[in-house]
């Protein structure tokens, strides 16, 4: 029997949706679900809607749930992490140090959040691939947990699980460009390559049509951009995205995270009005309530004898569904996948983790050749590739000096502040993150 083991399982809404896509599979309703927090009552509550959603559907899947690790990933075929390590607590303390010096952190990619989140999220994800290694050797890491690619990097480099990174943005990034160009999404194939959050979009063909030109023509009008976000709310969510058309030639399937990567758009107040960038205030600060709401949701669904529909769920789960699908059956995807970069993109450092297209079928994820990215788009991500390698490095190694320096090169921090400044923060955040440090030097 197939066995999935979801770490992490405390995030209710994730593995509720992630839960619901394996079901709608006639082929993988025979499987064991182990489910696995440390928090146990968040993990009861997850527990409560598998056993409650197979029972109602009438499946003979089997649900597990333990705070036992260990115990769970004895004979597993599928990890899916999409853990938060130390929680919130301290990326939103260490946000409070960056704002003081005039840095905005976000954990998903680089930059100060991004470096301070892999200090906390790459010893725990090694410590999981370690149990893997004795207990289920043959089984894949899916994972979901930010920064993916300096995640993946450590545990391609340190390890010898087999693992896939995540994430949902080429594709719904992709389906942004279709809505403007007009045309459905399904008739759309892309060619997107670069790192996690900073990949670029090579091609762009509706029915095996460049539309490019199409999306060049539609991007140098105001008209087509200047209009209400997904959201519902603002405007012209989609700036940093025409300006980086305009300059380099591509777009960019980053959306918000741009601004983390570079230095030209997050520097200045002043800036960060002209792009109409997100106000990072009404995203971090209220995410523990919107969890504990989606949990209470939860529970009063649970309570009421709600019948929990098996339909599609949210995007993000799409991704591990498609591959444990693809991997159990045989089916053919391509998916974006975060993998090490074995001569797939050749102007980026060997070694790196990118993403890149891959095939998934039977015998496993294949990732796709590249070749050289075109030049300019190269050397943007480059300097974030040092960084992610210095930030690794140091993390694996517990090298508070390669920490520090990953910083002084990141292009937006480094463009704010002097190096006594950055020295300064830094040392701030290691006084945050100070639970973590056990053994650094």
């Amino acid at each position: 029997m197939t066995k999935i083991v979801l770490i992490g399982a405390g995030s209710n809404k994730f593995a509720k949706d992630l839960i619901t896509d394996i079901l709608l599979f006639p082929e993988l309703r025979d499987i064991t679900f182990s489910l696995v927090d440390i928090d146990k009552e968040r993990l009861d509550l997850t527990a409560a809607f598998a056993e409650r959603i197979v029972e109602q559907q009438g499946f003979k899947t089997r649900i597990e749930s333990t705070i036992d690790r260990k115990k769970a990933l004895v004979g597993a075929d599928y990890v899916v992490t999409t853990i938060r390590a130390g929680g919130w607590k301290p990326f939103l303390a260490n946000r409070e140090v960056g704002l003081k010096y005039g840095i905005e952190a976000s954990a998903d990619a680089v930059g100060t959040g991004g470096v301070f989140s892999a200090l906390r999220q790459i010893p725990a994800i090694l410590d999981i691939c370690h149990d893997m290694e004795k207990l289920c050797p043959n089984a894949w890491l899916l994972n979901y947990s930010n920064p993916m690619a300096m995640i993946c990097w450590a545990v391609n480099d340190y390890t010898n699980i087999k693992n896939v990174g995540l994430c949902p943005n080429p594709y719904s990034h992709a389906s942004k460009l279709a809505d403007y160009a007009g045309v459905p999404i399904k008739d759309v194939t892309y060619w997107a390559a670069g790192v996690n959050h900073f990949s670029w979009y090579l091609d762009f063909r509706w029915k095996d049509k460049d539309i490019y030109p199409l999306l060049r023509e539609k991007f140098n009008d105001p008209n087509n951009y200047m209009k209400p976000s997904e959201m519902g709310s603002g405007i012209g969510k989609d700036l940093m995205e025409v300006e980086m058309l305009h300059r380099f030639g591509y777009f960019t399937s980053a959306g918000q995270h741009l601004s983390m990567f570079l230095p030209y758009f997050r520097r200045k107040p002043i800036l960060i009005e002209k792009y109409n960038l997100d106000n990072f205030d009404l995203v971090w600060p209220p995410a523990p309530k919107r969890i504990s709401d989606d949990a209470e949701e939860m529970r009063e669904q649970l309570s009421s004898g709600y019948k929990f529909p098996l339909v599609k769920q949210y995007r993000w789960s799409k991704h591990a569904t498609d591959v444990i699908h693809s991997l159990e059956t045989g089916m053919l995807r391509r998916i974006d996948g975060n993998v090490k970069n074995n001569g797939l993109i050749t102007n980026l450092l060997e070694g790196c983790c990118v993403e890149v297209p891959c095939f998934v079928d039977k015998c496993g994820v294949h990732p796709c050749y590249v070749g050289d990215l075109p030049e300019q788009c190269a050397t943007l991500i480059r300097s974030n590739i040092g960084e992610q390698e210095l930030a690794v490095r140091g993390i694996v190694e517990k090298d508070k000096t390669k920490i520090l320096q990953s910083l002084l090169v990141d292009p937006l921090t480094s463009s704010v502040l002097t190096i006594d400044e950055i020295v300064d923060m830094v040392n701030e955040m290691f006084q945050v993150d100070k639970p973590f440090l056990k053994g650094f030097k």
